[in-house]
């Protein structure tokens, strides 16, 4: 599972808070960017140095090439040229936590915090329970049913992802009170105090069956446009092979053997017919399982 986003968040922030869950991780565990990057890498004091020692290692080549000591002169070009093309390499290299893609998503992070959640905010269960969802919510977005209007697009397409919020949120609260009251039975717990737990892990129980009773409100719904999705594909094969009929019909004809084909291929108009209405009756059990989640 990767990053889940409120689905109130402009798309294009929540794609940039998705596709960076190590470095959203960094974030909260406290990495900040530098201050200001550019500035420090104009202001080098070794570039400086260098620029202000051209002069004098140009005028020391100059007096070497023309004395006696032209090796040695030689030598300081070499040392000098190689220096200048080091540095120079290395002021075209941006470090990786000077990256403005990375300052970006930090400043995003910071603005858009609470409004999404990471993997390690799940534990194994929560995470079990939110692919489920997920599963079920992709399988329906994805669908043919649903790409053509069978089932109300527009409304799949606000609801659901508001549902896999308001799942993951929950499943994040319930992991971090599961793990709170783990740490606290690992410290052992007082006579007088196990009265008290017992209701709060009836809390944490019967939360968890509220969320996963959601779960299976999508699976169901889930279920019933994998139905729909199946009448159309098959549809949609039987309307291909009844614009085929005349061909074959003529074929039956031109070979004398139509009275032996004429029942077999006119089943295709009933089988049509059938999966029409399996379709409907698909789409309208979907429809009614989508009025289950709002409730």
């Amino acid at each position: 599972m990767g990053v889940v986003v409120d689905p109130q968040v402009p798309r294009e922030v929540a794609g940039l808070l998705r596709a960076n869950a190590p470095l959203l991780s960094r974030v909260r565990a406290g990495w900040r960017p530098p201050a200001s990057a550019s500035p420090a890498r104009r202001g080098n004091p070794s570039s400086a140095l260098l620029l202000a020692a051209t002069p004098l290692v140009i005028a020391l080549m100059a007096v070497l090439l023309a004395s006696q000591a032209t090796a040695a002169g030689f030598v300081l070009l070499g040392t000098y040229v190689f220096i200048v093309l080091v540095k120079i390499a290395s002021m075209s290299e941006t470090p990786e936590d000077e990256r403005p893609q990375d300052r970006g998503v930090y400043e995003q992070a910071r603005w858009y915090d609470g409004r999404y959640l990471l993997p390690e905010d799940f534990d194994h269960d929560a995470r079990l329970v939110l692919a489920r969802a997920q599963r079920a919510i992709g399988s329906v977005l994805r669908s043919h049913v649903n790409a053509e209007g069978l089932l109300d697009d527009a409304r799949n397409a606000v609801m659901l992802p508001a549902q896999e919020w308001e799942i993951a949120r929950l499943l994040a609260k319930l992991s971090e009170l599961r793990l709170e009251h783990r740490e606290l039975l690992a410290r052992g717990i007082a006579p007088e105090v196990a009265a008290v737990i017992e209701p709060l892990e009836r809390a944490l129980v019967n939360s968890e069956a509220a969320v996963v009773a959601r779960v299976e409100a999508l699976e169901r719904y889930a279920g019933h446009v994998a139905e729909a999705e199946r009448a159309y594909h098959a549809r949609g094969q039987i309307e291909e092979l009844r614009a085929r009929l005349p061909r074959y019909e003529e074929l039956l004809a031109e070979a004398g053997a139509d009275r032996l084909g004429v029942a077999e291929i006119e089943r295709l108009a009933e089988d049509a017919d059938v999966l029409e209405r399996t379709l409907r009756r698909s789409v309208e059990s979907a429809h009614e399982a989508f009025r289950y989640l709002e409730s």
